[in-house]
């Protein structure tokens, strides 16, 4: 408790120091406030007093028998001195007694505008000279607080809805507006025109000066090959614009137009003739074929010219039916080209067999020479390639090839450097040799492991590419097509127009012959003893060889044939089977022919290296009852 007390005690003398502390504070607040305001009136008295003090004393000083002229001299600086230190004392006060007009005269003092007649007048007068004091301003300046911006709910944007229609500009203004803009754009126009004139205007100028070119720029460009290229395209190109196959000069009001057309109609006639002395001269076609994709184009094989040995030995000369008097393309072989033909699956390729064993591959894109060829070594062929045939389809075909040594190869288009496969036929029975020499071949429609082969020896084989039940692959000895006393020219399968009759084949032979077979099915086991298929029919109605025989496309009982005549006959079987039902003669050997697509023409190939292209017309369009007929013809044949 004791303890507590005197904590109490030292807390309560505290807060009474603390007390008489402040109180002494007031105390000398009020004390210095009532000097100040009684010492401000007393210092006032005191200047004015040292003044005069000083100001007398000064005029009654040995200075003051100077003149008067001394005397304002000294009573002016006296007065300066004074008034300097008078203004630094007055600005003083009023500045502690906080005078509210700070630009107002301290109280009691007069001011005289002209120091130096006061002086004087002091001096005659008396010793009382008042100074001239000067009272400096000071100036407040009174900034106003920040505006506080206070936002609310209802108010959180700019509301514009009082804004009256003052904003708005009037029809007049918008009128001018207008005007200007399409004034700016005529203008735009204007000049945009004026630049296109202008430049139309240096190009005829420059236009208007022909630059002469000198004969050795002129032959230069003359022959270049750019320039051929450029010339051959863009003539190709017109020519076949201006080949038009019209009569202009027909007379609608005769009957006998109408009726020479039906006859010509069912009349062989020749359409046209290509001819070309850079291509043809002095060579003989070998082969002749369609191009499926495009129905105007036809290939021809050529042999070589023996006049020109500087010229290419072999020729491949593709021919546009509007373009005619000079081949589309010109492919160049290193030895004589005897059989062609275009890719079922692509349509620029071009393959052909050659004299020397190679197999050549052109593309229609590229320049003249071959774009592939398989090399001249044992894994290929060696002897001349007289049979070639792509079979297969889109995403897997192959060509199948094969030569006068017996030997049958399979090759992918894209890759000639080996076969995929090889066969070699051979038979036993054979006197000589074992080996079968192949001149042609051809498959069976749907059938792409089992194909007929024809042989020098005037006999047609079956052969298989691989292994099957009863048979092995290779060539079948015991199944011989034989009747043909002359190499086989040509072996034709019939066409998948009519399903009934694929079965059904042609052979052409050197020995003025032409046979029908009817081809066993590969399905079946061979035969274990030899055994002989005799022919449907002989066509013996020809006086020379017969080089070649192809069936219609799209009629089932027409067929074609040339011969060594250079006669072309078109038999109808539905018809007569023992003479053609309608012929032409060109005059020389015919040795190839080929079908378009559409059955309409046949193209062959002769021995003047000349190409003919025959209208067949309505020859070849089969009627509703030429299905059966054909079936009871090959009925009546087979019995």
């Amino acid at each position: 408790m004791d303890h507590r007390r005197e904590e109490l005690e030292k807390k309560r003398a505290k807060l009474a120091e603390l007390r008489r502390q402040r109180e002494e504070r007031k105390r000398a607040a009020v004390q210095a406030r009532e000097q100040t305001t009684t010492g401000g009136k007393m210092d006032s008295q005191d200047i004015n007093d040292l003044v005069n003090s000083l100001v007398g004393d000064r005029a009654r000083s040995p200075t003051g028998q100077l003149g008067l002229a001394g005397a304002a001299r000294q009573s002016r600086e006296t007065l300066v001195e004074g008034r300097d230190r008078s203004i630094s004392t007055a600005t003083s006060i009023g500045t502690q007694i906080g005078s509210p007009d700070p630009g107002a005269a301290t109280p009691g003092l007069v001011a005289s505008p002209n120091p130096a007649a006061a002086a004087v007048g002091g001096m005659a007068a008396g010793p009382r000279i008042l100074p001239d004091f000067k009272v400096s301003s000071m100036v407040i300046f009174d900034f106003p607080p920040k505006e506080k911006i206070v936002y609310n709910k209802e108010m959180q944007t700019a509301d514009n809805t009082w804004e009256t229609d003052e904003k708005l500009l009037s029809e007049e203004e918008i009128e001018r507006r207008v005007q200007e803009i399409r004034e700016a754009d005529e203008k735009a126009r204007a000049t945009k025109e004026e630049e296109h004139a202008k430049r139309e205007a240096e190009a005829r100028s420059r236009e208007a000066e022909i630059k002469r070119l000198t004969d050795e720029q002129r032959s230069n460009i003359l022959e270049s090959s750019e320039f051929a290229s450029f010339m051959g395209q863009r003539s190709r190109v017109m020519e076949r614009a201006l080949d038009e196959d019209y009569d202009f000069m027909v007379d609608y009001t005769l009957a006998s137009v109408a009726e020479a057309d039906e006859a010509d109609g069912e009349r062989l006639k020749l359409a046209m003739t290509f001819h070309d002395d850079k291509v043809s001269r002095n060579r003989s076609v070998m082969d002749v074929t369609w191009s499926n994709r495009f129905p105007e184009l036809v290939a021809a094989a050529y042999n070589r010219n023996p006049m020109a040995p500087n010229e290419p030995d072999g020729i491949v000369a593709v021919w546009n039916t509007h373009l005619r008097e000079r081949p589309e393309f010109v492919f160049n072989a290193p030895s004589d080209v005897l059989r062609v033909s275009f890719s079922d699956f692509n349509p620029h390729i071009v393959v052909g067999g050659a004299y020397s064993g190679q197999i050549l591959l052109w593309d229609t894109r590229a320049k003249a020479l071959p774009v592939l060829k398989t090399p001249l070594t044992a894994n290929g062929h060696t002897h001349p390639v007289y049979a070639l045939k792509v079979v297969g389809s889109t995403n897997a075909h192959q060509l199948i090839s094969a030569s006068t040594d017996g030997l049958v190869c399979s090759w992918q288009l894209d890759m000639l450097a080996q076969p995929q496969e090889v066969i070699e036929l051979t038979h036993p029975a054979h006197l000589r040799t074992d080996e079968v020499s192949v001149t042609c071949l051809d498959f069976a429609d749907n059938e792409t492991t089992a194909f007929v082969v024809g042989t020098a020896e005037g006999v047609a084989y079956q052969v298989n590419r691989y292994d099957r039940a009863g048979c092995k692959s290779g060539l079948n000895g015991f199944d011989a097509y034989r009747a043909h006393a002359a190499p086989i020219n040509s072996l034709s399968f019939h066409p998948p127009a009519a399903s009934d009759f694929t079965d059904l084949f042609l052979t052409t032979s050197s020995d003025w012959t032409m046979r029908l077979w009817r081809a066993r099915t590969a399905a079946k086991p061979a035969s274990t003893v030899p055994a002989d298929v005799k022919p449907l029919h002989v066509f013996d109605a020809f006086d020379d060889y017969v080089y070649d025989a192809r069936w219609s496309p799209v009629h089932p009982s027409v067929f074609a044939s040339v011969d060594g005549t250079g006669r072309l006959a078109l038999w109808n079987l539905n018809q007569d089977i023992e003479l053609p039902a309608q012929s032409v003669t060109s005059g020389r050997a015919l040795n190839k022919l080929a079908w378009d697509r559409p059955g309409r023409r046949i193209a062959a190939g002769g021995a003047d290296g000349s190409v003919y292209i025959y209208d067949v017309g309505d020859l070849s369009t089969p009627r509703p009852d030429d299905h059966a007929k054909f079936t009871r013809v090959v009925a009546e044949l087979a019995n």
